[in-house]
C-alpha cells in the first residue's frame, strides 16, 4: 500500500487558518485581526499555499535539487537558444531577443516560489515580444519568411511552464482566470491587432496552455484528495480507538457490576435478615448488623458512581448528564451529578469504623476553613484508607485522627497503637499508600509513612489549600517538624518508595 503523506490544504477564501469561517457577530477583538483577512487572500492567490505535487516543497531534498536543476537548466535553453530563434524569425536585435528570452527564463524560475507574478510577467513579456515583431514583420525592407506569430517556439514552451507550475500552487479558480486572461490576449492580438506574412500559433498554443493548466489542476486536486483521505483515515482510527477505550470501560464496568455488586447486595441482604434469625437480638447485634447493612448500600452507591463514570462518553458534559438523567437506563449514561465525600462526613467515617470494632478518637485543631472540592476529597480517602488498614493490618488497636486547619492547607494525623492480636492474611493487593501518595503528589502535597515506636504505626499527610510547598514554620506533627535544607525543592520530605502495606 502507498504511503500517504498528510498535508495540510490551503484556506479558503473568507477562512480562518483553521478553516473555520469567521463569524459575522465575533467580538471586537476577533474584529481587530480583520484587516489581515486581505493580505492572507492575497497571499493565497499568489500561490503561497502550495501542493504537496509542487517539486520544490517536496520532502526528499534530492527531489527538490533535482527540480531546481531541470528548472535551471530549462530556463538556460530558453535563454541560450530561444534568443537566436526570435533573432532569426522576427529580425530583433541580438540585445532584445536576448532581454525577451532572460525575462521569460526568469518568470519560469520566479513562477517555483510566486507563480502569479512569474505569470504575468512572461505573459507581458510574450505581448511585448509580439508587438516588437509585428513591426520588424510590416518592415517593408525585411523580407522575413512566415514566422510563427504571435506565439514563437521558446516563448510557447515558457508560458506552458508557468502555467504548469501556477496550476500545481492556485487554486482552480486562480489558474481558470489565468488560462482564459492568456487566451483573450491571443485573441486580441491575433485577430485584433494581426501582421504580415506570419504563420498563426494563437490557436494551437492556447490550446497546449489549456493542456497544461489541466495536468496541474488535476495533480493538485489529486492532492487535495489525498489530503481528505488521509484527514478521514485519521478520523476513522481515532473513532475506532475511541470505541474500542469505551468497549473496554464497559466491559470492565460490566465486570464490577457482576462481581461486586452482588457480593455487597448480597452482604446487605444478609446483614438486614440476620437479626431475624436470632430469638430476642440484643441491641448491639442489632446496631452492628444495622452499620454493616449501611455500609453495603454506601459501597453500592459509590459503585453506581464508579460504574456511570466508566460507562459515560462524557462525564464532564453537564448537557449529557441532563440528558442521561431524562433518557437513559440506570446504570448506562454519564456519571450522575452527586456530591463526592468531604470533611463533612469525616464524622459518619469514623461512626462506621467504631461500629466495625475500632476504637478511633478524632481530634481537631485550628479553625476549620474553605478548602478546594479537590483537597477534601482527598483528605476524606487518605483517612478512610488509613482507617481502612488498621481495620485490616492491627485488629483490636486503638485509633486517633488529628485533623489541623492552617492558612497554607490542612494536615491530616492517622496514628493506631500496637494490635492486641495477631492479623488474619489479607487479599489487599498492597496499593493503599501509594493511592495516599498519588493524591496527595497530585495537589502539591506529600503523605508520609512509617512504623512508631512500640508497635503502632503513623500516616501523616499535608494538604495545601494552592498547591504551594508546605511552609517552614508550621506547627505540624513531628514526621514534618525538621529543618529544610538549603536550597531544597518544594517537597522536601519525599518518602520511601511504597512496596506494598506495610503491618503495623
Amino acid at each position: 500500500m502507498p504511503s500517504v503523506d498528510l498535508v495540510k490544504p490551503a484556506a479558503a477564501d473568507g477562512e480562518n487558518p483553521q478553516g473555520t469561517p469567521a463569524p459575522e457577530n465575533a467580538p471586537a477583538t476577533d474584529r481587530a485581526h480583520a484587516p489581515r483577512t486581505t493580505p492572507r487572500r492575497l497571499r493565497t492567490w499568489l500561490g503561497e499555499n502550495p501542493s504537496p505535487n509542487s517539486p520544490p516543497f517536496s520532502r526528499h531534498r534530492w527531489a527538490r535539487l533535482l527540480t531546481y536543476l531541470l528548472v535551471g537548466y530549462f530556463a538556460l535553453g530558453i535563454v541560450l537558444g530561444g534568443g537566436e530563434e526570435l533573432a532569426d524569425s522576427y529580425g530583433l536585435t541580438p540585445a532584445v531577443a536576448f532581454l525577451s528570452t532572460f525575462l521569460q527564463a526568469a518568470a519560469v524560475v520566479l513562477a517555483l516560489w510566486r507563480p502569479v507574478p512569474a505569470w504575468a510577467l512572461s505573459l507581458s513579456t510574450a505581448l511585448a515580444t509580439a508587438l516588437l515583431a509585428r513591426q520588424q514583420m510590416a518592415t517593408p525592407t525585411l523580407r522575413l519568411a512566415s514566422p510563427n506569430w504571435p506565439w514563437s517556439t521558446p516563448v510557447l514552451l515558457a508560458h506552458m511552464a508557468v502555467l504548469l507550475l501556477l496550476a500545481l500552487r492556485v487554486r482552480f479558480r486562480g489558474t481558470v482566470a489565468a488560462l482564459v486572461t492568456t487566451a483573450l490576449v491571443t485573441a486580441v492580438v491575433e485577430g485584433g491587432v494581426g501582421a504580415l506574412r506570419y504563420s498563426p500559433t494563437g490557436t494551437v498554443a492556447v490550446g497546449l496552455f489549456a493542456i497544461a493548466a489541466v495536468i496541474g489542476a488535476a495533480l493538485r486536486s489529486r492532492s487535495e484528495a489525498r489530503t481528505e483521505l488521509v484527514q478521514q483515515t485519521t478520523i476513522t482510527a481515532e473513532e475506532r480507538a475511541r470505541r474500542t477505550l469505551l468497549e473496554e470501560r464497559s466491559r470492565i464496568a460490566r465486570e464490577l457490576h457482576d462481581v461486586v455488586a452482588h457480593h455487597m447486595s448480597v452482604i446487605s441482604i444478609q446483614a438486614q435478615v440476620a437479626p431475624h434469625l436470632v430469638e430476642n437480638p440484643s441491641e448491639e447485634l442489632k446496631e452492628n448488623l444495622a452499620g454493616i447493612r449501611n455500609n453495603a448500600l454506601e459501597a453500592l452507591t459509590e459503585l453506581r458512581r464508579v460504574l456511570g463514570v466508566l460507562r459515560s462518553e462524557g462525564p464532564d458534559d453537564p448537557e449529557t448528564v441532563e440528558e442521561a438523567h431524562r433518557l437513559s437506563a440506570p446504570g448506562t449514561g454519564p456519571a450522575p451529578d452527586a456530591p463526592q465525600p468531604n470533611l463533612a462526613r469525616l464524622d459518619a467515617l469514623l461512626e462506621n469504623t467504631r461500629a466495625a470494632g475500632l476504637d478511633v478518637v478524632k481530634t481537631v485543631e485550628g479553625e476549620p476553613r474553605a478548602y478546594p472540592p479537590g483537597v477534601e476529597l482527598s483528605a476524606y480517602r487518605i483517612v478512610q484508607e488509613a482507617l481502612s488498614n488498621v481495620l485490616r493490618h492491627a485488629p483490636g488497636a486503638r485509633a486517633g485522627v488529628d485533623v489541623l486547619h492552617h492558612p497554607h492547607g490542612i494536615c491530616l494525623d492517622i496514628t493506631n497503637s500496637r494490635p492486641s492480636r495477631p492479623a488474619p492474611p489479607s487479599p489487599g493487593s498492597g496499593h493503599g499508600l501509594l493511592g495516599m501518595r498519588e493524591r496527595a503528589a497530585m495537589l502539591g502535597g506529600h503523605v508520609v509513612a512509617r512504623p512508631e515506636q512500640g508497635g503502632g504505626f503513623r500516616v501523616t499527610a499535608f494538604l495545601p489549600r494552592d498547591g504551594t510547598p508546605v511552609p517552614t514554620d508550621l506547627a505540624l506533627p513531628a514526621a514534618f517538624r525538621r529543618q529544610l535544607p538549603p536550597g531544597s525543592t518544594p517537597d522536601p520530605y519525599p518518602p520511601e518508595p511504597p512496596t506494598g502495606e506495610q503491618d503495623p
